[in-house]
Order: structure tokens, then C-alpha cells, then sequence
């Protein structure tokens, strides 16, 4: 399919899971590199998955799809700290294999865990920003490392507003790279974490059949994910603007098609909501391309 030749998925969940995964890293790999894509990028909410990318690109980087990694801050992963965040940022075979973004967490914040029904003992435990917009001190380390680094923040599944906040402070110690999930947010803050200067990523999962399931996504309890038509996905992105927007397909779990067969099914619903084929090609390649500092796609011979 044209829209998959070039592209860039920067959000597959095919590393190794407490749930079923439909392919591994290697296969994840092979089958981008027969769609003529770009790039891939793993997402594992229980370690660092720049280790896996670096194996994945030894092994299979003749096949043209450069594949990267980093850290989901999630507790198993050693948590919102420092050394977590610094260890993720030099993991891998040498130097340019470590995390290519380093992400609060996702199942452990206070707006999932309040979304998902946890008790209040470990609502408690988990990531939230104040109020107040106040940034932890632990946060504001952690972009600076990851500034340094020149990697990608990303927010992680915080709450629209925490967004913002993480946002506007991020762009105010020096981020260049910034990157949240904005699908659940209203149009006004993902407007404001745009103008902030941050990519807001709109993923498929939550517009697939799998929200119907409930899934062991980071213990062993069992929790749906609300989900959402394409009608009501469309005016978020166009929010964001095509020019700050992502797509990505957030697939590997085993109640979808493989990653690349899911983000196909993707863009023939974007294409089918009336976005343009430049405005799907800006967000499913340039837009990931320029944040995650991915090489340019080679120009085709006529």
C-alpha cells in the first residue's frame, strides 16, 4: 500500500508481554521492511526496550527499517528516578543504540489508574502533576537528562492538563523533542500542547475492537480501554493539526493484525475521515521522522 511505503510507526507493543503478543521484534521487523517502511519504534511498559532495537538492528539492519527503542517509566522499570532515566539513555551495543525516548508512565499515573478503577492505596503510588501545575523536581532532572540527550520526552498517559504543564516546562529547560498521547484530551488542550511545542500522537488501538476486551496490560488485573470512532478521532487531529500530529498503530497485542497490517487499516480510515494523502504522509512519516531523528527515506528513481 502507497501510504506504508516510507512510513514511520513509532509506537508497536511487540516486545516481550504478560499478554499475547501477535509477532515478536524479528518478525515486527521483517514484515515493515516488505511494506517498503522506514522505521518502527517499540513500546514496552515493563523495561527498556532500546536493549531489543539494538539486537533487532544488528541483526536484521541490512533490511533497510531502522528500529529504535526507550523507557516507559513504569515501576517494574525502575520508576519516575533519575538513574533510570539515565541508564535508559546509554543502554545498548554502543554509542547511538541507547533510548530514543524516555516516557513517564503509562498505566501508573493517577489519570489511569482513576480511569481504571484502582483503589486508592495505589492511586496513591502513582505519577500525577499537581494542581498547581507544578512540575516534581524528579521530572525536571529527567527532561534535563533527556535534553542533553537530545532524545524524545514523552508525557506518558497523563491527563490532558498535566500535559500542558509537562509541556510548557519542558520547552522552558531546552526539549526540542516532545511527544504525548492526546487522544483522550479535549481540543483545547491539545491545541495548547501544540502551540507548546509538542507532537500529539493519535494511535489506532483505541479505535479497534480490542477496547472491548478486558487485558492484563501491566499486572494481573484486568482492565478495558475506552474506545472511540474515527468521527470522533478526526476533529482531535485536526486540533493538533496535521503538521503536529502523529499516527501510529499501538498494535502487537493478539486481538489485532500485526503492527503493519493495523497501521495499514489505519490510513484507509484516515484516507475515509478526509484527510489528504500529503496531511496522512506528514504524520505517519515526516512528523515521526523529524522528532525521532529517524534518516531520511531514500528518493525514489523514476
Amino acid at each position: 500500500m502507497q501510504y506504508l511505503r516510507g512510513a514511520i510507526d513509532c509506537h508497536t507493543h511487540v516486545c516481550p508481554h504478560i499478554n499475547g503478543r501477535s509477532i515478536n521484534v524479528f518478525e515486527a521487523t521483517r514484515q515493515a521492511a516488505d511494506a517498503g517502511m522506514r522505521a518502527i519504534g517499540l513500546m514496552d511498559n515493563f523495561g527498556n526496550s532500546s536493549g531489543l532495537a539494538a539486537l533487532a538492528m544488528a541483526e536484521l539492519g541490512s533490511l533497510g527499517v531502522e528500529v529504535f527503542g526507550g523507557i516507559i517509566m513504569q515501576p517494574i522499570a525502575g520508576g519516575v528516578t533519575v538513574e533510570a532515566a539515565r541508564t535508559a539513555l546509554a543502554y545498548g551495543y554502543g554509542p547511538g543504540t541507547g533510548a530514543r525516548f524516555v516516557s513517564l508512565p503509562t498505566h501508573h499515573t493517577r489519570n489511569v489508574a482513576e480511569r481504571e478503577g484502582r483503589s486508592p492505596a495505589y492511586i496513591e503510588t502513582t505519577f500525577s502533576v499537581p494542581q498547581s501545575g507544578k512540575v516534581p523536581d524528579v521530572v525536571l532532572k529527567i527532561m534535563d537528562l533527556v535534553a542533553e540527550a537530545d532524545a524524545v520526552f514523552d508525557c506518558g498517559h497523563v491527563a490532558g492538563h498535566e500535559a500542558v504543564a509537562l509541556v510548557e516546562e519542558g520547552k522552558r529547560r531546552g526539549l526540542e523533542r516532545l511527544r504525548t498521547q492526546a487522544a483522550r484530551y479535549t481540543e483545547d488542550e491539545i491545541k495548547a500542547v501544540v502551540a507548546a511545542g509538542a507532537y500529539a500522537e493519535f494511535s489506532f488501538f483505541i479505535l479497534t475492537h480490542a477496547t472491548q476486551v478486558s487485558l492484563t496490560h501491566v499486572d494481573k488485573e484486568k482492565h478495558r480501554s475506552k474506545g472511540m470512532t474515527i468521527d470522533e478521532m478526526a476533529p482531535k487531529i485536526r486540533a493538533a493539526t496535521p503538521k503536529r500530529a502523529i499516527v501510529s498503530s499501538d498494535a502487537g497485542v493478539f486481538l489485532l493484525p500485526p503492527p503493519v497490517e493495523a497501521f495499514r487499516e489505519y490510513m484507509l480510515l484516515l484516507e475515509s475521515a478526509g484527510f489528504s494523502e500529503e496531511e496522512i504522509r506528514t504524520m505517519n512519516s515526516t512528523n515521526p521522522g523529524e522528532l525521532f531523528r529517524i534518516r531520511a527515506a531514500p528518493v525514489q528513481s523514476v
